[in-house]
């Protein structure tokens, strides 16, 4: 269960199996695919830990990676493993401020970065006098060299060197191996710490999702985040399933993309079952070799028609980093709707505020804990206040509001004190209120979430609430002026669906916005009201 000495060994049992594709797959035709052997990911882990430990990377150490899939994301993951660093993942979408407080918050030595990347990281590194060393993964989405920036380093360079053999730093399935920080709903983002033994034991859930032997599982979805490492990554390279990877996800091209590499699974969480349903319906939908799909948070309504038209079977689940346990529907079992119940070995109850179980029917915060009243327990890095604050009583408060009904399957209702869940990610208000707030015509600006308009269970579509500043008038120009903005500094979940101009934000005696008045008033149809 250390993740170095797992790919030491499928690297001896099986180094030739393609363990892993990075497509390119274009309307005209594949392009150079990125295929990675158990032999490819072992060397190449070697080598970066290698360069790594010459850059002075010592055990507990912590370096960030920031790209979208590539296979030296992998590659990296098993580096640290190796190193005995700690590997940062950061979605390659996140700016600013939010950027450089992970970078801070974690004291990164380094990052491991995709060229595109770059304009991001060196702007911030005089703020981060801790920032020793940079590497950069070329691609062909930047039209800027990696040689035109100071002190960074080619990573292709470490990866087409002579070959190294680094013994492996990590001394037990306890040594930590990655911090993965939380998209920040209610604050700056919290890096829970994992270890190697948590991050293996991830390869056991595609017995329970259920993957065969053969299967060959697909996502677009970020290595960065939990899903992708949990639903595709580590089971494949557990069990050697052979899986592909999409730079991001695109839902018009999921469908080829399957076809082509003839994926049988393929994951999906929040919005995304939505987005792919709205696709325009073909004669040859269900021509296609996918029979599972592995979701978080399908919609009750298109649940059916969506198996029914793409000829595939759900299964659903439940689960968070920092959640303690998960929860699934197998296939064809339990409501339509239902997440399901608690893997063995986790208790999952709906509490009341005051920590007795809910009866059926009734909302209450979704709460788990080890089999047999054990203490939960979760780690944020440098936060043990947050840590503390996070279990209670022995339990896990997820932070989800749920409920079950008299069969003991569970629900998803809605996410505590209306944090804005939107295409899967948490959306932090301050960092879009603060990047609209620094408009010249903006006097001042809320942000809240209302009922997305896809239907799907949890989610909410982003509103943002607009004062112009005085003697200023509400025009298409400034609405394209703002929502530019938004989409140049803001990851593209965080960019608001709707701005809703007001004369005043509705605020209390002490200041505080009152989210229910904007609801009240909030009318997509309404004169003021500019969708994105």
């Amino acid at each position: 269960m250390i993740l170095a000495d797992m790919i030491e060994l499928r690297a001896a049992q099986k180094p030739d199996l393609d363990v892993l594709t990075f497509e390119h797959l274009s309307l005209d035709g594949p392009e150079a695919d990125e295929v990675r052997s158990y032999a490819d990911l072992c060397a190449n882990a070697h080598r970066i830990a290698s360069a790594l430990i010459g850059k002075g990377i010592e055990p507990g150490d912590r370096f960030a990676v920031m790209m979208r899939n590539h296979p030296e994301s992998v590659e990296s993951i098993i580096a640290a493993s190796l190193s005995g660093g700690i590997y940062v993942p950061v979605d390659p979408r996140t700016r600013g401020e939010k950027l450089a407080f992970m970078l801070r918050d974690a004291g990164c030595r380094g990052v491991i970065c995709a060229d595109y990347c770059l304009d991001e990281v060196v702007a911030l590194r005089p703020q981060l006098p801790g920032l020793e060393w940079i590497y950069a993964v070329e691609s062909a989405e930047c039209a800027t060299p990696i040689s035109s920036f100071d002190a960074v380093e080619p990573l292709s360079e470490v990866l087409s060197g002579p070959e190294r053999s680094v013994d492996s730093r990590a001394k037990s399935p306890q040594s930590p191996l990655q911090i993965m920080y939380t998209s920040g709903t209610t604050g700056d983002p919290k890096g829970i710490v994992g270890d190697n033994f948590r991050f293996c034991a991830a390869g056991m859930l595609g017995l329970l999702f259920p993957y065969e032997s053969d299967d060959r599982p697909y996502t677009g979805l970020s290595l960065t985040h939990g899903n992708a490492q949990s639903v595709s990554l580590v089971p494949a390279l557990s069990m050697g399933l052979r899986a592909v990877f999409s730079r991001r996800f695109t839902k018009s091209r999921l469908w080829d993309v399957c076809r082509h590499y003839g994926c049988t699974a393929f994951s999906l969480v929040g919005g995304m079952a939505t987005a792919i349903y709205s696709e325009p319906e073909t004669p040859g939908d269900a021509d296609n070799p996918v029979r599972l799909v592995v979701s978080g948070g399908m919609p009750p309504a298109i649940w059916e028609p969506f198996e029914k038209r793409f000829g595939v079977s759900i299964f659903e689940f439940y689960g968070a980093m920092d959640g303690g346990g998960m929860a699934y529907k197998p296939v064809g079992q339990g409501p339509v709707g239902s997440f399901g119940k608690p893997m063995p070995g986790i208790e999952m109850k709906v509490l009341d505020e005051n920590g007795k179980e809910c009866p059926p029917g009734v909302v209450g915060e979704i709460c788990t804990r080890p089999q047999g009243g054990g203490g939960a327990q979760v780690e944020y890095f440098g936060n043990p206040e947050a840590s503390q604050k996070k279990v209670r009583g022995g339990w896990n408060h997820s932070g989800d509001m749920g409920h079950r009904d008299e069969d003991g399957w569970l629900f998803f209702d809605y996410r505590a004190g209306g944090g804005i869940r939107h295409n899967g990610d948490f959306v932090n208000p301050s960092y879009v209120e603060r990047v609209i707030a620094e408009h010249e015509d903006v006097s001042d600006v809320f942000v809240y979430g209302v009922p997305a308009a896809s239907g799907a269970p949890g989610e909410k579509d982003v509103v943002a609430a607009v004062v112009v500043a005085e003697g200023r008038k509400v025009s298409r120009a400034l609405v394209d002026a703002v929502l530019a903005r938004c989409r140049g500094d803001l990851e593209a979940n965080f960019v608001p669906s709707y701005l809703q101009f007001v004369e005043e934000i509705p605020k209390t005696a002490s200041e505080k916005p009152q989210e229910r008045l904007l609801l009240e008033r909030f009318d997509p149809r309404a004169p003021q009201v500019y969708p994105a």
